[in-house]
């Protein structure tokens, strides 16, 4: 047998037995993405919600290492619970580094847009071989895809008036706990809400996602309330009213 011949045989058997195996980037159903650098990230530069900016833009080098892993994530390849806490992730996780291509001058996360865009339109967001705007990952994906109104208190658009940013990445293995866990906290804020007679005050996440809550603040309000709110908020049922917070654009920063 001539050389090369015996070499073409040899290869193709090696191949068949698994000899040659190329690790292939994490795209197995089910299996959880290796969100340890942003959790190292959350950690050291967000404290109850208030980022580090400064602090973050000295490590800028580390946050661009995850979203290029991200970069090479196939969301598809994964379970509903992995795929929902990814793009979670991505969506926060490209926000910081939204304002971090502005910072230090800005104040607001609307400075990052412009007269003609604003910063949700904008394609910033490499995810599985193409580019997507923040109001993508948010509407076309979280909103329509998974129907589930705790999406709002985990998604953060990096000012005050959003609910904080979770201080640590979410995943499948514990989803739904941190979803309940950010929806309970906010809901719970006094600095969230205001109940003055029988007119409950509430943020205009409310009102400008109306249908993700069913049209009815007060019962996602009474399913997450505690204590002597969940109280006041059952006493006052029947002739509760609903009004709405200014809200605050102003960097969640320190």
């Amino acid at each position: 047998m001539k050389p090369i011949a015996y070499l073409l045989i040899t290869t193709s058997v090696l191949l068949a037995g698994g000899w040659f195996c190329v690790p292939q980037p994490l795209r197995a159903v089910g299996v959880a993405v290796d969100h340890h650098l942003y959790a190292d990230l959350l950690q050291q530069y967000v404290d109850d919600g208030v980022v580090d900016y400064r602090g973050l833009k000295k490590e800028e080098a580390r946050l661009d290492r995850y979203l290029e892993y991200l970069a090479g994530i196939q969301p598809d390849k994964l379970n509903d619970k992995e795929r929902f806490a990814f793009f979670v992730n991505a969506y926060n996780a490209w926000t910081l580094k939204l304002i971090l291509d502005h910072y230090p001058g800005i104040r607001s996360i609307k400075d990052a847009g412009s007269l003609w865009r604003s910063p949700w339109k904008k394609k910033i967001a490499r995810i599985d071989g193409r580019r997507m705007t923040l109001d993508e990952i948010e509407h076309d994906i979280l909103r329509a895809q998974f129907d589930d109104p705790r999406i709002h208190f985990a998604v953060n658009c990096a000012s005050k008036g959003c609910p904080p940013l979770w201080g640590e990445p979410f995943s499948g293995q514990n989803l739904d706990h941190h979803l309940d866990q950010a929806a309970r906290a906010f809901i719970n804020d006094p600095a969230r809400y205001r109940l003055d007679g029988n007119t409950l005050y509430v943020s205009r996440i409310f009102k400008w996602f109306a249908e993700d809550f069913n049209d009815d603040p007060i019962g996602f309000f009474q399913q997450y309330a505690e204590d002597a709110l969940r109280m006041e908020l059952e006493r006052r049922a029947k002739d509760l009213r609903v009004k709405y917070l200014d809200y605050d654009w102003s960097l969640n920063g320190a």
